[in-house]
């Protein structure tokens, strides 16, 4: 590979979210706090909507990792599970014994058991569902439930969801409506502008350990901000791919031509260039068009 070509440590473009190579930009940081300040404040659903490769699962992990002591998580990154799934995949989160054993009644009132006792030692209780928008509908009605538990004063378990565009649109239904009020903090991630694209980029490769000349002009920066719309997977996968064909060349430096080629070889981005062609051509054809019957009709 071309660690020893570049003198890094480690791969800085890998899709693997790392939190090692986080930094805290604008769109980041601001979801995070938007996050902790409903979880300080007791909300019961808090909802981050992202597209595809904005940094969600990223975002996930930096919470698990971060988040204040006195809470105690429970975290489902697949929750493509129907209720009964979702009810003792959450009690074998929160330790309650035999979950997958009991029957449906008992599990109910065991998880009601932990969240109650967990309370009267000071702590919070968070679900956090990565990729909720995978949420069958009565899934979701059965999140909703969970959130009925509650004391006097606070709710006993409080739910982040981290999702893709589609849960909003989901959620937009009439049936969903009771869910939908109780998310009184949200937030959607915004891609990465030009200069975050800059930072991105350099960012990654201090982290993993380069130390010699400037690999990625600012100029080249910015051309990588356009191709990839400002999605940090993407941007990823752009710059691993022109590093391995600037060490296949013998190249130090990022070029146009090594852009050109990585954004050639990657289906998303192709597959976007040619709806935007196609796009293009349909508003050319339209505006001829216009010009012909100005011409032939208006004119005359």
């Amino acid at each position: 590979m071309y660690l020893y070509h570049f003198g890094l440590g480690e791969l800085p473009f890998t899709l693997t979210p790392n939190t090692n190579f986080y930094l805290p930009l604008a769109p980041h940081n601001e979801a995070l706090a938007v996050i902790y300040t409903a979880l300080q404040t007791g909300e019961g659903f808090i909802k981050v909507v992202g597209e595809v490769g904005t940094g969600k699962t990223l975002l996930c992990r930096k919470l698990l990792n971060e988040i204040p002591e006195h809470f105690v998580t429970a975290y489902i990154p697949n929750p493509y599970l129907n209720p009964d799934e979702l009810r003792r995949a959450v009690a074998v989160e929160l330790g309650v014994k035999q979950a997958q054993r009991m029957s449906l009644q008992l599990l109910t009132q065991r998880i009601q058991t932990r969240l109650l006792e967990l309370h009267s030692q000071g702590h919070s209780v968070v679900l956090i569902l990565d990729e909720a928008q995978a949420l069958p509908e009565d899934s979701l009605e059965a999140l909703r439930l969970f959130t009925n538990l509650e004391t006097e004063t606070r709710k006993l378990l409080q739910v982040v969801l981290f999702a893709q565009p589609e849960l909003d649109q989901r959620l937009a239904k009439t049936e969903f409506r009771q869910l939908r009020q109780r998310i009184t903090f949200s937030y959607k991630l915004r891609p990465m502008n030009a200069n975050e694209v800059q930072q991105y980029i350099q960012h990654r490769l201090v982290v993993a350990g380069y130390k010699g000349a400037e690999l990625f002009p600012v100029e080249i920066c910015k051309k990588i901000a356009r191709v990839s719309q400002g999605i940090p997977r993407l941007v990823n996968v752009l710059c691993h791919k022109m590093l391995m064909l600037a060490y296949g060349q013998g190249h130090y430096k990022m070029t146009v031509k090594l852009l050109k080629a990585a954004a050639k070889d990657t289906e998303s981005i192709e597959a976007q260039s040619k709806k935007n062609m196609l796009l293009f051509s349909c508003l050319g054809l339209s505006a001829a068009l216009i010009v012909a019957y100005y011409t032939l009709v208006v004119k005359s």
